[in-house]
């Protein structure tokens, strides 16, 4: 299994910080020329890293903030930062007075019911959710050619130029909310319960790569993926199941390459392949 993870010479564990004042800026490269990450991303791949190696369960107590920053060798702050990305995507719950816990991650597909822990960085899993969605999203598509109403087509058009616009203005959220209706208005438009829910709670995974493993690096895929949607809505909008279908795996082909390029970038630096 591949997985993708820093290097204690990259960000040690052992008694260095992983975040200084003196770290470079995002853009910027460090010593070993591996690109710059901040230390509460850093931090927040290393206490999933930690949940997965003890085996914790949803509802299980965690090590405290203190704990943490010592364990991982940083700061209580930095470690605050991570825990507040984690109870944001839903895989840490703090509460007050008492600690962290493991969250009740129940949905279709967390850990609970999927049998393993997702790690937004494994490239391994990122590469199997990508597969998992391949053959769900092709399925919704080629029903939504066949079954979409013309209200259907509508939302899935909007949701469409939402993303252009997005991409157009320079604003990520605008892009990941047109992106989101985007893809749950395609597996509506399929009539298919279980189709919008696999849908659905397989980009919530996603959501979690994009936070901790793809933070601020839409980069040139924006572009490519304004293009891939409108292709997938033009052969919908025509009656055409295989060219749906067709269109739809090679958004999504497109979009795990662009994944892979970016996590080895940041983990390897740009010159490796």
């Amino acid at each position: 299994m591949l997985k993708v993870a820093q290097t204690e010479e990259e960000h040690p564990v052992d008694g260095a910080p992983a975040e200084t004042t003196s770290d470079p800026r995002p853009g910027e490269t460090v010593a070993n020329g591996a690109p710059y990450r901040p230390g509460y991303e850093v931090v927040s791949e290393q206490i999933l890293k930690l949940i997965a190696e003890r085996q914790l369960q949803p509802g299980d107590r965690m090590p405290t903030e203190n704990e943490l920053a010592s364990s991982l060798g940083t700061s209580r702050t930095v470690v605050r930062e991570a825990v507040k990305i984690l109870s944001a995507i839903g895989r840490v719950r703090a509460q007050k007075g008492r600690g962290l816990y493991v969250a009740d991650d129940e949905g279709m597909l967390g850990a609970s019911r999927w049998g393993g822990f997702f790690m937004p960085t494994d490239l391994d899993q990122i590469f199997m959710l990508f597969e998992f969605r391949r053959v769900q999203e092709t399925a919704a598509s080629r029903l939504a050619a066949a079954r979409a109403t013309p209200a259907q087509l509508k939302a899935i058009k909007d949701a469409m130029e939402l993303c252009r616009e997005g991409h157009e203005t320079g604003r990520d959220p605008l892009f990941d909310q047109g992106d989101d209706a985007f893809h749950l208005g395609i597996a509506e438009a399929s009539h298919n319960p279980f189709l919008v829910a696999s849908v659905r709670e397989a980009r919530r995974l996603q959501r979690q790569a994009n936070t901790i493993g793809m933070h601020g690096a839409v980069g040139d895929h924006a572009r490519d993926a304004v293009a891939e949607h409108a292709a997938i809505y033009g052969a919908i909008r025509d009656g055409d199941p295989e060219a749906a279908a067709e269109a739809t795996r090679v958004h999504l082909d497109q979009t795990l390459e662009e994944y892979r390029r970016e996590i080895q970038r940041r983990v390897f630096g740009a010159g490796q392949p």
